[in-house]
């Protein structure tokens, strides 16, 4: 078994303005190339979307990942073709949205959602140091629960060897958001219809043991960042 994990490597300067590529133009008012902002998104979600291509078909694919200082970690099996292919490819783009409600508007056409995106532009990278896999199981797995990594066993040598770890680097990338209520026309104002906001959130369950052992805190009371204290 392997149980020593070094900190984590040191990594760029992370956002900032955004590219050609990266810069919103379907309203650019929700856009936010905010470093604390798209942190924030990358750190309260819990699946991602990678885009690939291959042979000319494009594929996008959920997976788990992780955000640790300016690089996404991302893994899976050695056979799995997405990552596969994913890190022999010139680019890939990786998105990640969280959905915070329904908007309702008088009107069909100004219905929307509101919701917080990130969109990563890319190389996914393979990581073969095996400090470095280390770093980035620790960092998979407490980002999908803060806490869990020091109460279970950490991967073996031979566990590390079977498991494919990429990483992205947030060198290009922006945020989008929209929040508030319906945006109806002057016109639509007087119509009948019900207008406003359905709010929507994440809720937990409580935990349902696989053993008889104790429930830890971090279970009992699992929370997201950026759901407060």
């Amino acid at each position: 078994m392997v149980a020593v994990v070094p900190s984590a490597p040191a990594v760029g300067a992370g956002p900032g303005a955004p590219s050609a590529r990266t810069k919103v133009r379907r309203h650019p008012e929700r856009a936010t190339y905010d470093r604390a902002a798209v942190e924030a998104i990358l750190d309260e979600a819990l699946i991602c979307h990678l885009g690939i291509a291959e042979g000319g078909t494009p594929y996008a694919i959920p997976t788990m990942y992780a955000r640790l200082g300016d690089v996404i970690y991302i893994h899976g099996s050695p056979a799995s073709r997405m990552l596969g292919t994913a890190k022999g490819a010139p680019e890939v783009c990786l998105t990640v949205t969280l959905l915070d409600g329904l908007v309702m508007a008088r009107s069909a056409f100004n219905h929307s959602m509101n919701y917080r995106s990130v969109m990563v532009l890319g190389r996914a990278e393979e990581v073969t140091d095996r400090a470095e896999k280390m770093i980035a199981f620790r960092a998979l797995l407490n980002h999908v629960c803060r806490g869990r990594w020091e109460d279970i066993r950490q991967p073996s040598v031979k566990e590390l060897k079977a498991t494919l770890v990429l990483k992205l680097r947030l060198d290009e990338v922006s945020a989008k958001l929209r929040i508030g209520g319906p945006k109806d026309p002057e016109e639509d104002l007087a119509l009948a219809a019900w207008a406003g906001e359905i709010p929507l959130r994440t809720v937990p369950q409580p935990p349902v043991s696989a053993a008889d052992r104790p429930v830890p805190a971090y279970a009992t009371s699992y929370r997201r960042p950026g759901w407060g204290s």
